[in-house]
Order: structure tokens, then C-alpha cells, then sequence
């Protein structure tokens, strides 16, 4: 028989005695289980002890996440929260460098749970640490020499532990002092430091500036790029990441202001890090994350790809300025710019405003004006009153005229020569091509918090925006005329030229130059080859009858479908446990019972290789207790504390199952197609409808697949709108066979 719905079976440790079974009755007060625990082993005082999980996380059990205990739980009989809060405050004050170490070091361990560090945290624990951080080193100053692996473990856990402490979010970053935040900037400024030591404080610089704008001002102040640089050329990846991780940081709380410097007044080696416009496009830093980052030996992890990607979008945002600035046409030296690209198309210089009369100056520039593309003839500028892409639009202009004259040239005049209808306008083409080109690289947005989609090549170039410019203005007027375009065609242009530039990007192309000739390969023909393949793949066939076959066929499809993911929940899926700290490395897998009626579920220490056998799943839920399956930011999990730090990709991927009364089985899937897979095969035990979207990915595949096969007969063969009319009744039936 099994046990009360309320009552879990547990196994107990003590140190030095044989481990208790017993259950556990939820509703039972946690002091009173406690209690009764202590009594079995003669134990006083039941007031100073605690249950901890006996894993390697060793989190205590609490009111609040007694819950999670399940059964064949192993728990540990510990000292109590408070009491281990107040040994341990007192124990990494000790005089012997050996008790201070040890002391420390199980203090870096035990923070990492947030009932301990509320404790530790009451204490003022975290205002001793920074203590002895700003302080307390000096003291060591002469043992540093003889016991320089010991100094460096002893800094390496006091670190560890404030970060960890730091990571609850109880207390606030604003408290710290500016004697911290410098000894802190010393560590990372340092040519040789523990390597231990430069990741954590790269980590709490990094924790400062995105949680506190005053600290920001104060980090800005003590690092400066030529720190940095020294840390991006080693060869430890964890490093080179927290390095770009601060200067992603800084860069995204500097003020607007800050981020735009004049070139002439910088010295990139000593600035601070919030001038940040200019020490981007510098040649030194780009090429230093280019060779030893980028192009190093060891291959990008996640973590290093989503900082790279985060470089990136700043970079690009830093053109959001001049994307969202109209031009003022009554201003001289913005429409100077304009003067420039026609003397350089045309090879004229400005006449003197006595040549010529007025009406003939007038005629003759509004005739240059219309061969260079504007809309606008007689006045160019309104054209760049348009935002998106305002200013940016006539900044690529000035500088593909300028950097790729010949090209420029050659693309005007040729253009220039073409009858009306067949000109491909460059103004209007360079307009459109850079509106086009921010959406493509979402300039203005911030960055994703799970994307790692960074781009090689933009880290090969100090222009790379404008060099992307100029390559993809060529690959428009290359496909202007091979698609025989006209005035009208305009629109079709621009969406063959976006789908040239996505397939190209979609390559990863690691150079500009390869871009190029990705992008030579993409002809129009070669895209009209493309779209072909994939009509012919997902060819929609309109008429009636086919119409009707596949309304025939779909319910055998979607019944198909819902096997499919009955049998991948069968199978099994891995996942992450939900957690409010940075780094998960907590596991459980759940799986559904071949006969379709109960989910078995339990944790895991580690990431499976395979599927995991129902009988080392300790906990069940029977199909028949579900009520709903809830999705998004309706999830309880979603709801709670630091919910609204959730970010989009984590609320697409998160679902509850509620049962019972009112009790939730809550997940967060690994990834999109798991989300679909749970949903869905959730939503057809329940006898719901499956609306994913992979849901619906599968049945136009399947059902585009089943209609070919069941067509293949009629090929060439014209299948008629409307069935054939059914001829009129002959005058007798004299023709009738008798068979008597």
C-alpha cells in the first residue's frame, strides 16, 4: 500500500551513527520532526540543528522547500543555519592562516545556500569580508613570498564566498566603499595574479557596474583598456570571457554622452573604459579579441559566443544615433556631404555663384541630383528626413564614395547611361539598403540574454559596418541587373537582395572577403533554383479536390504526430533544475510510463548520457490526477520572486503541470523543440488540441509528403476544379441487359 500523499520516506545521517529511517509528515512542523530526530540519537538543544540535503550542494531544508523532498531522500542532521553562521564568523578571524583558510573555504561552500547567507548576511558577515579584503591583505604582505599559493587560496575563497553571498540579491551593491572597489581593480590590474583571485574580482567589477549606475562611475575610473588587454592575450578562455564581460558591462551603462569621444583626444592604452565609441573601433583592441580570441586554437564555448555577440549589438548600437537623426536641409555642412558625392561621381568641381545664371545652376545640379538616384531632385535632403536610417543612410554614401570610389563611380554612371525605367537609383537603393541592413543586425535593440549569434567577420574590419555597406550596395545594382529590373520592380529587388545577405550571414562567413564571395555564389538564378526546391517541397496545390484529400488525410497525420510525441515522452527528457543563481548544474529527468498513465520523475546528479530506467525515478504522478497544462507567464515558477528578471527565452520555454489541488509540476525545457514535444504530448493525454508550432512544422511536412506520394499517378496530369457533370438520362432504357 503506498504511503499517505503527505508523507515522504527518508533516510537520516548523524556523523559516527548508523543513519535513521523514518517518514516524514509533511504537515508535521519542521521544529518538531527536527526535534523528534534529536531524541532518537539523545541529542539536546534541537533548536541548534538543522536537516540538510546529502548531496553536494548540502542546502538545508526550510519551510518553504520542504516540498521538494522526495522519497528514498537522503538527509543530514547538521548544525543549524544560525549556529554555522556564527561559527563560521568567528572562525575566519582566527590568527592561524591554516584556520583561516580552512574556515574560508567552507564558508565559499555553505553560501551558496540562501538560508545560510540570510544568516551569515545578519551578521554583518559580508561587511567583514570586504574588511578583510580592503585590509586584511596587508597583513599577509610578508607571507605572500613564502606561502604564495596559500595567500592566493586564501583570497580565492574569500572572494568566492562574497560573490556567492553577493548572488542571493539581499543586499544592495550601493553599500560598498570606494578603498573596496579599488583594492578589488588592483587584483585585475595586476600583470601576474592567481587565476582564481582575476576571475572572481573580473566577476564582482562586472556585478557592480550592471547593478549599481554610481559604482559604475567608480569601476569607470580605476580600469582602464591597457589593464584589460594583457588578460584577453592569455590563453585561459574563462578569463578572456569575464574580461570582455566587464567591458560589455561598462560599455552598456555608460551615459550616451560618454560613449561618443572625439578620436584626436584619446589615448586608447589609459582611458577609462567609458569611451567607449572610439576604443571599440580602435585597431589594437578588435585585433587582440580577433587573434587570441576568435581565431585562437580552442574552441568558442557558449558563455565566450554570447559575450562576443553582446560586443557586437553594442558596437552596432553605437550607429542608433545617426540612424534616428533627420538631416535639416537648411544645414550647410550636411548638405556639403550631398556636393561631395556629386563631385566624386561626376568629376566637377563647385562653381562660383557667378557662373551661370541662377536657373541654368539650378537645372544642371537637379540633373546630377536625378542620375545619382534621389528621390527628391531638387533637393536631396528631404530625402534623408526618413527614420530609420536618417543620417546613416548618407554616412555609407560619403564613405563608399570615398573608400570604393571606382566602384561608386562606375555603379552612378553606369546606371546614369540606362534608359529611365531600367536605372537602378543608387540614393533611393542606398536609403533602403541601410534601413534594411540595421534591421538585418537589429541596431538600436538591446542584446539577447541567451543568444550567442556573433558574426567573425565583424571583428575584422574597424569599419566593418560601412565595408558591409559597400559590399552589399555592389551585390544590389549586380542584381538589379540580372533580374531585368525596372522602377517598379523596386520592392522585389530589395527582398531578393535580403534573402542573398540572410543565406550568406546564415554561413558564418569569417571574413568580409568570404562574405563577398558567399554572396557571388547567390546569383538571382541561383535563388530562383532555391525558392524552387523549397516550393517543391511545400507545394500548397489549391484546387478542390486536393483540398478535400487533404482534409481527409490530416486526422491520420495529427494522429501520427501525437504517437510521435507520446513516445518521446516515454523516452525521456533531462532537465535543468529552476534556479535564480547564474549557474545551474542541478538535474532531473522525467519520463511517461509505456502504458500512457503515470509520470515518473526524479532528480540526478548529472546530465544523463542515455534514458533513465522508470525504477531510479522515485516519484510519480498519475495522468489521471492532471488538470491543466499551463505555459509562459503563467507558470507559477514564472511568478515568483526575481520573476521579473525572467527573460523572454526563459518564459517561451517554461510550462506547470497542476494537479491535485492546486500543485504544480513545473519545468523549463531545454530547448523550443522539447517545449513543443512536452506541450504537446501533455495537451494529447488530456484529449486537448496539440497547437504548437512544431506541431504545425510537422503536419505541413508529413501531409506536403503524403500528398505526393498519393499524386504520383497523376504527374502532368491536369486535375480539374469541379468534377465532371454527370450526363443527361438517355430517351429509354431499351439497352438495359434482362438478365432473365
Amino acid at each position: 500500500m503506498p504511503p499517505p500523499a503527505d508523507t515522504v520516506k527518508v533516510a537520516i545521517e548523524w556523523p559516527g551513527a548508523f543513519p535513521k529511517l523514518m517518514e516524514i509528515d509533511q504537515k508535521k512542523p519542521l521544529s518538531a520532526i527536527i526535534k523528534e530526530v534529536c531524541e532518537g540519537w539523545s541529542l539536546g538543544n534541537h533548536e541548534n540543528f538543522a536537516l540538510q540535503i546529502a548531496d553536494a550542494t548540502n542546502f538545508y531544508i526550510t519551510e518553504k522547500n520542504r516540498n521538494d523532498i522526495k522519497n528514498g531522500s537522503i538527509l543530514r542532521l547538521t548544525t543549524s543555519p544560525y549556529q554555522t553562521a556564527i561559527q563560521l564568523h568567528e572562525r575566519i578571524q582566527s590568527s592561524s592562516m591554516d584556520a583561516k583558510l580552512e574556515s574560508l573555504k567552507d564558508l565559499a561552500n555553505a553560501s551558496r545556500d540562501i538560508t545560510f547567507a540570510q544568516e551569515f548576511i545578519n551578521l554583518d558577515g559580508i561587511s567583514l569580508l570586504t574588511l578583510m579584503v580592503e585590509s586584511g591583505t596587508e597583513r599577509y604582505q610578508k607571507l605572500q613570498k613564502i606561502m604564495k599559493p596559500c595567500f592566493g587560496d586564501l583570497l580565492s575563497f574569500t572572494l568566492t564566498a562574497f560573490v556567492e553571498l553577493m548572488d542571493h540579491g539581499i543586499v544592495s551593491w550601493d553599500t560598498f566603499s570606494v578603498a573596496f572597489i579599488k583594492k578589488i581593480a588592483s587584483y585585475v590590474n595586476k600583470s601576474a595574479m592567481d587565476t582564481a583571485v582575476l576571475q572572481r574580482s573580473l566577476a564582482i567589477l562586472e556585478s557592480m557596474v550592471l547593478n549599481s549606475q554610481d559604482l559604475y562611475h567608480k569601476v569607470a575610473q580605476e580600469i582602464t583598456i591597457g589593464q584589460l588587454i594583457p588578460h584577453l592575450q592569455g590563453t585561459d578562455q574563462d578569463i578572456q570571457t569575464y574580461t570582455i564581460a566587464v567591458i560589455n558591462a561598462l560599455f552598456l551603462k555608460a551615459p550616451e554622452e560618454k560613449r561618443q569621444v572625439d578620436e584626436h583626444i584619446v589615448d586608447i592604452l589609459n582611458c577609462p573604459l567609458t569611451e567607449m565609441a572610439h576604443i571599440l573601433a580602435q585597431k589594437q583592441l578588435r585585433s587582440i579579441i580577433l587573434s587570441n580570441v576568435i581565431r585562437s586554437s580552442t574552441p568558442i564555448n557558449d558563455e565566450m559566443a554570447h559575450q562576443l555577440y553582446v560586443l557586437q549589438v553594442l558596437t552596432f548600437n553605437l550607429l542608433e544615433d545617426r540612424m534616428m537623426t533627420k538631416m535639416d536641409p537648411q544645414d550647410q555642412a550636411q548638405r556639403d556631404i550631398i556636393f561631395e558625392l556629386r563631385r566624386i561621381a561626376f568629376d566637377v568641381e563647385c562653381e562660383p555663384n557667378n557662373s551661370g545664371s541662377i536657373e541654368k545652376r539650378k537645372s544642371m545640379y537637379t540633373r546630377d541630383y536625378k542620375k545619382l538616384g534621389f528621390i527628391n531632385h531638387v533637393n536631396p535632403a528631404v530625402d534623408f528626413t526618413q527614420i530609420p536610417p536618417g543620417m546613416l543612410a548618407l554616412d555609407n554614401m560619403l564613405y563608399f564614395a570615398r573608400h570604393h570610389q571606382d566602384a561608386y563611380i562606375r555603379i552612378v554612371l553606369e546606371n546614369s547611361s540606362r534608359e529611365d525605367k531600367h536605372e537602378c537609383p543608387f540614393g533611393r537603393s542606398s536609403i533602403e539598403l541601410t534601413k534594411m541592413l540595421c534591421e538585418i543586425l537589429k541596431v538600436g535593440e538591446l542584446p539577447s540574454e541567451n543568444c550567442h549569434d556573433f558574426h567573425p567577420m565583424f571583428f575584422t574590419h574597424d569599419r566593418s559596418f560601412e565595408e558591409f555597406f559597400c559590399i552589399c550596395i555592389q551585390l544590389l545594382n549586380k542584381t538589379w541587373k540580372e533580374m531585368r529590373a525596372t522602377s517598379e520592380d523596386f520592392n522585389k529587388v530589395m527582398q531578393v537582395v535580403r534573402e542573398q545577405i540572410m543565406r550568406a550571414l546564415t554561413l558564418k562567413p569569417n571574413s568580409l572577403d568570404q562574405f563577398k564571395s558567399r554572396l557571388q555564389n547567390l546569383s538571382y538564378t541561383e535563388i530562383l533554383k532555391i525558392r524552387q526546391s523549397e516550393r517543391m517541397n511545400q507545394e500548397d496545390f489549391q484546387s478542390r479536390p486536393i483540398l478535400e484529400l487533404r482534409e481527409k488525410i490530416q486526422p491520420e497525420i495529427m494522429e501520427l504526430i501525437k504517437q510521435q510525441r507520446l513516445n518521446r515522452l516515454c523516452d525521456g527528457t533531462c532537465f535543468r533544475k529552476i534556479s535564480s543563481r547564474r549557474r545551474q548544474d542541478k538535474f532531473w529527468y522525467c519520463r511517461l510510463s509505456p502504458n500512457h498513465k503515470v509520470l515518473h520523475y526524479g532528480d540526478l546528479e548529472e546530465s544523463p548520457q542515455g534514458e533513465v530506467p522508470h525504477d531510479s525515478l522515485q516519484d510519480k504522478l498519475p495522468v489521471a490526477d492532471i488538470k491543466a497544462v499551463i505555459t509562459g507567464k503563467d507558470c507559477p515558477h514564472m511568478k515568483e520572486k526575481g520573476a521579473l528578471k525572467q527573460n523572454k527565452e526563459v518564459l517561451e520555454l517554461a510550462f506547470s503541470v497542476l494537479y491535485e489541488s492546486d500543485e504544480y509540476l513545473n519545468f523549463i525545457a531545454p530547448d523550443k523543440h522539447e517545449y513543443c514535444v512536452w506541450t504537446d504530448g501533455l495537451n494529447a493525454l488530456l484529449g486537448k488540441e496539440m497547437t504548437s508550432d512544431c506541431t504545425k512544422s510537422d503536419m505541413d511536412t508529413l501531409l506536403s509528403m503524403e500528398m505526393k506520394l498519393r499524386l504520383l499517378d497523376l504527374e502532368n496530369i491536369q486535375i480539374p476544379e469541379a468534377p465532371p457533370p454527370i450526363p443527361k438520362e438517355p430517351s429509354n432504357y431499351d439497352f438495359v441487359y434482362d438478365c432473365n
